[in-house]
């Protein structure tokens, strides 16, 4: 018996070659927008699909890990591969993305398609010293969720401060990330032990758990998880190693100060 041969389908020439660029360019940059600001990668691979076409842009391959997206559509000769070079956790971003595949959806013209995915990705993040102010208000929430003294207060506020000022400071000159915590999770430990050792503190062990908890990777480990459970394992993999390197980071920055002191 021969073997069948597959049949492939002729290319769809219905739509211009400027029009399909267009999509092109809204949906890979919408993808790209979603990555590196923490969105999961079977999210960003079900947004860019539904964009492209509903836009009528058929036979569209997709491909997303963590630090890189390949997208081609096949009928039009297009095929482009983006590096991710830096990640972050910007939810915000990602909201603004799935809203606007949402107006998408809605019927929104390829043109204000295109204004607006702009208008996302060159949203500039929170200034540094509203990051670092909410990272010590986000340390004394934990500390009184752990029941810690009031006497800490001062001490939580100021460590976990200082820890994501190390970590955001630091790492706009260096990409090692496990390195920068370290140092952060050291200082945070440094300064909670001398704070008890001269006698204005009461619980160290509150005062460094609450502090370091800012630098504590939630979003990437649930995102993980959930990458883990829809078969997405190279990323969820990943992402979990990444996510467990960042707790090796900060136990030993913490563990050195009490090997030293």
């Amino acid at each position: 018996m021969l073997d069948v041969v597959e049949e492939v389908e002729l290319p769809d020439n219905s739509l211009s070659l400027k029009y399909v660029r267009e999509v092109f360019f809204v949906t890979l940059n919408a993808g790209k927008t979603l990555l590196e600001n923490g969105a999961e990668t079977y999210r960003v691979e079900d947004t860019m699909e539904r964009i492209a076409k509903h836009y009528g842009v058929e036979n569209v391959q997709v491909f997303v890990a963590t630090t890189v997206i390949i997208l081609s559509m096949n009928d039009y000769g297009l095929s482009q591969q983006i590096r991710i070079l830096t990640r972050n956790n910007n939810l915000e971003k990602v909201v603004n993305i799935n809203e606007l595949s949402r107006q998408i959806i809605n019927g929104m013209p390829i043109a204000d398609a295109k204004e607006a995915v702009n208008r996302i990705s060159e949203t500039r993040m929170f200034p540094l010293w509203l990051v670092v102010l909410f990272g010590g208000i986000a340390a004394s929430m934990f500390l009184m969720m752990f029941n810690g003294s009031v006497k800490d207060l001062p001490i939580t506020i100021f460590a976990g401060a200082l820890g994501v000022l190390v970590t955001e400071w630091i790492q706009r000159y260096t990409k090692i990330k496990f390195f920068t915590e370290i140092l952060a999770a050291f200082l945070i430990a440094l300064f909670a032990v001398l704070y008890v050792r001269f006698g204005y503190g009461v619980n160290v062990d509150t005062i460094i758990i609450a502090s370091v908890m800012p630098l504590v990777p939630g979003v990437p480990i649930t995102n993980a998880l959930r990458e883990l459970i829809r078969g997405h394992f190279l990323a969820g993999s990943m992402k979990g190693i990444e996510a467990g390197l960042t707790a090796i980071a900060i136990g030993a920055g913490v563990g050195t100060v009490f090997l030293i002191i």
